[in-house]
């Protein structure tokens, strides 16, 4: 297996896959209504639909910049807002399960040669992840989404009666 296919290997764990660590981030997910993912269990901490679409807006980031595009805060926001209706949630795990697939996608289409082109130009940033390879990029969002898997997995604890 080349690294190009590893990475694809572990993109999918962590989203839907069979994780070594615990939940994939749709496992996670599993149970959660509108109402648990709109709660705020911990006063100053984000609430499971506002991390869901935070995972989203990063795995867009990553998929631009693996096209060639420089290295910004996502377009969509760091935490996007989220919607006042709860109807909207039924679309959250489509929207979710879309930005795996054309992230995949779009990893799939890269040489290996590509893996090793560093991110950005303006040298090491750790909050904006510029100055490392695309390999390194792709091995952080793995870790991005399993990261907030945990805390998925927490919040839905922390909002349990």
């Amino acid at each position: 297996m080349n690294e190009r296919d590893r990475i694809t290997d572990l993109l999918q764990r962590a989203h839907n896959g069979d994780a070594w660590h615990g939940p994939s981030v749709m496992a996670a997910l599993e149970g959660v209504d509108a109402r648990a993912a709109r709660a705020r269990p911990i006063a100053a901490g984000h609430t499971i639909w506002e991390t869901v679409f935070h995972i989203i807006a990063w795995r867009h980031e990553v998929e631009r910049r693996v096209g060639g595009k420089a290295p910004t805060l996502p377009e969509e926001g760091d935490w996007p807002p989220v919607p006042e209706h709860d109807a909207e949630w039924a679309g959250v795990f489509k929207r979710l399960d879309a930005s795996h697939r054309s992230l995949v996608a779009s990893v799939e289409g890269l040489a290996d040669a590509d893996l090793e082109r560093v991110v950005g130009e303006e040298g090491r940033e750790a909050g904006l992840g510029t100055g490392v390879t695309i390999a390194v990029m792709l091995h952080g969002i793995v870790a991005h989404d399993i990261y907030h898997a945990g805390q998925i997995a927490l919040l839905k604890k922390a909002g349990q009666p």
